[in-house]
């Protein structure tokens, strides 16, 4: 168990001054930089579980998990034999595989609306080509998202967006002409009376709504009561299309996600590299009726070369296969676990006397250091990040990994342990109690 107040640096900084030779900031995703909240950023050599180690052999308990997917773990064994199994016989091919209708079974027995299915390599293709194929199955143009939601990078969805957008203080992005967002409208999370406006507006204009149904990207928001239903009334009585972005719920808050959760289903779907057990992969699905439109059945074309890469088929198998078998038992003990997490640490806080509002859903989560509610981006913006960042350093001076902003939800998993919490929470009265100097 972790237990170091000054972590060794030395090895990770070397790192670091040799990655921003050849990379923007040092890193290859501005999530993992460190501008947010200070300090010197781990450079991470291992994992194990639910711990990872840095290259100055400093331990953490790991509340990042590659931001999602390894639900498993780190190098969870039935994962990893499937990888090397896969690798033995190739790693591409850039044609059809028996593994990738594998996985495809997999994803259609979770989630029932959908009927077919296309891999793709990450969350952004998916995300940018389900849009499309609302467009495409509507002849619509305009689109819905909301302020806070982060969809990916593809140019029509950095508008409001949350996550790295927001960490770094960006209202949209360079590089991304007006007339590229021209056709996207952005609306205020958790507030259908917005939606309904928009509709009424642009009648019979809209092709799709796409909502995180747990918000993730402004950290851990989750939908009002309602809310989820009223976007399934509206979409359906204005015949545009819902699309729900599972890229981080998929598989995360119950084995068939946010929809299985919460009853609704979409007319879309998109998934992201928790279906890959961690490898790079995405996914967008549905009913025929739209799926068929898709190259080669149809107009609306996307492709990719490593779309269904043996690798991550291999993987995905493998971590779906584990998830059905112990749905039963994983989701309900990471569902408990999760609370007690959040709460203890809520606790450590109260006793402090520091303002902090938790959210939760499932083993997402996200402390916000704010003494009111968040529902929507208004609300979590107003968060003291000066104080997140110094508790997120001191918690990584105890050996604690959370994600490295304020609006990114942390994540526990199956290999997590009552004394991984036990640590995290004592790790956080001795947090706190600095935060007050």
């Amino acid at each position: 168990m972790p237990s170091m107040t000054s972590r060794k640096v030395e090895q990770s900084r070397r790192l670091q001054e040799r990655a921003e030779r050849y990379f923007p900031g040092g890193v290859n995703s501005p999530v993992r930089a460190f501008r947010a909240v200070g300090g010197e950023p781990p450079f991470i050599v291992r994992g194990k579980g639910s711990h990872i180690w840095d290259a100055d052999e400093n331990e953490y308990i790991d509340y990042v998990g590659s931001w999602g997917p390894l639900i498993l773990g780190h190098a969870a064994p039935d994962v990893l034999d499937a990888i090397v199994s896969a690798a033995c016989n190739g790693t591409s091919f850039g044609a059809s595989t028996p593994a990738e209708a594998d996985l495809a079974e997999l994803v259609i027995s979770a989630f029932p609306h959908v009927e077919k299915v296309r891999f793709v390599s990450s969350g952004t293709e998916a995300t940018m080509s389900a849009i499309r194929l609302a467009r495409a199955y509507t002849k619509r143009k305009y689109i819905v998202k909301f302020e806070g939601c982060y969809h990916g990078h593809a140019d029509a969805l950095l508008v409001k967006a949350g996550s790295g957008v927001a960490t770094l203080g960006i209202p949209g992005s360079a590089g991304v002409p007006e007339e590229f967002i021209q056709f996207t409208i952005a609306l205020p999370f958790n507030d259908a009376h917005a939606v309904e406006h928009a509709f009424h507006k642009f009648k019979h204009e809209i092709a799709c709504v796409i909502v995180e149904p747990v918000v993730g990207n402004m950290g851990c928001v989750p939908a009002a009561d309602d809310y989820l239903v009223a976007l399934r009334m509206i979409t359906e009585r204005e015949k545009a299309v819902l699309i729900f972005d599972e890229v981080m719920t998929g598989f995360r808050v119950a084995f068939g996600g946010a929809q299985e959760l919460y009853n609704i289903k979409p007319d879309l779907t998109t998934m992201g590299k928790i279906i890959g057990g961690g490898l790079p992969v995405g996914a967008y699905g549905g009913p025929k009726e739209i799926m068929d439109l898709v190259a080669p059945l149809g107009p609306m074309y996307q492709a990719g070369t490593l779309s269904g890469n043996p690798l991550a088929m291999a993987a995905g198998c493998a971590q779906l296969k584990h998830l059905r078998e112990k749905k039963a038992e994983i989701y309900p003990r990471i569902d408990q676990v999760a609370g007690q997490l959040v709460e203890g640490v809520a606790a450590a806080a109260k006793d402090a006397g520091l303002p902090l509002t938790h959210n939760r859903v499932g083993s997402m989560f996200t402390w916000f250091f704010t003494p009111d509610p968040v529902t929507n981006w208004d609300s979590a913006s107003r968060s003291n990040t000066d104080m997140f960042g110094k508790f997120f350093r001191a918690m990584l001076d105890r050996g604690v990994y959370l994600p490295p902003s304020q609006y990114e939800a942390a994540f526990l998993g199956a290999t997590h342990s009552e004394e991984d919490v036990r640590h995290t929470i004592d790790a956080a009265r001795e947090a706190m109690s600095t935060l007050k100097d």
